[in-house]
């Protein structure tokens, strides 16, 4: 692990109509806390995987839809956060909201959490796409971080406009370089990667990429 962060930008700066709900820096999520590193409310990205989002974002826009992020680069020191609450049995607040039909081991055991995760390469994210002219999510038949099989990008028991609006988003995706996730129709990492072998630890915030005020 290294804290060098060369190469990384505030996602809003590259594509400034993005929508940002950075879920890991409230707490509303599977935690129930604010997660360790998550300093402010911002998606950073490698360049190569904002770029590659700025083309996404201009086709998609065109078709009357903007790019919601939830997440983008993750310190190590996030997932660190993650396991810890992991092997803590009595913490269970969260459960009723994002794993329902799970126990909190299964959850590592089948790839919804990760104890190393590819976020923190920072060229993987977690999105969704809001209607420009409702200002709401499509509905993809399970909302981000539910951790079950409903939200396997190839569920079949969706229905079939559901379905179709993963598809959507997947396809938009993978033309523009990036590759999905068998469990997570949210999640998407840049097939060529520029730090495939590097997880990076700089907390997220605008100082860390040299970029205060």
């Amino acid at each position: 692990m290294v804290s060098k962060n060369d190469g990384f930008i505030l996602l809003a700066d590259y594509v400034p109509g993005i929508v940002q709900e950075i879920r890991y820096y409230s707490t509303y999520n599977f935690v129930g806390d604010r997660i360790n590193g998550y300093e402010e409310p911002r998606a950073i990205v490698t360049k190569e995987a904002a770029r590659a989002l700025q083309a996404v974002s201009n086709e998609l826009n065109v078709q009357g839809y903007r790019l919601k992020i939830f997440d983008a680069y993750r310190p190590a020191n996030a997932v660190k956060h993650f396991v810890l609450w992991g092997v803590d049995d009595l913490d269970q607040r969260m459960k009723p909201f994002f794993y329902p039909e799970l126990e909190k081991q299964e959850l590592f055991a089948k790839g919804y959490i990760a104890s190393q995760s590819s976020h923190s390469r920072g060229s993987t994210v977690d999105l969704t796409l809001l209607d420009m002219k409702t200002g709401k999510e499509g509905d993809r038949g399970s909302p981000f971080d539910l951790f079950d099989e409903s939200s396997h990008p190839d569920f079949t028991g969706v229905t079939k406009e559901q379905y179709e609006n993963r598809m959507f988003l997947q396809r938009a995706m993978v033309r523009h370089g990036f590759e999905p996730i068998f469990c997570e129709w949210w999640h998407f990492t840049l097939r060529d990667e520029p730090y495939p072998d590097t997880y990076f630890t700089f907390p997220v915030n605008r100082d860390s990429l040299g970029q205060g005020g």
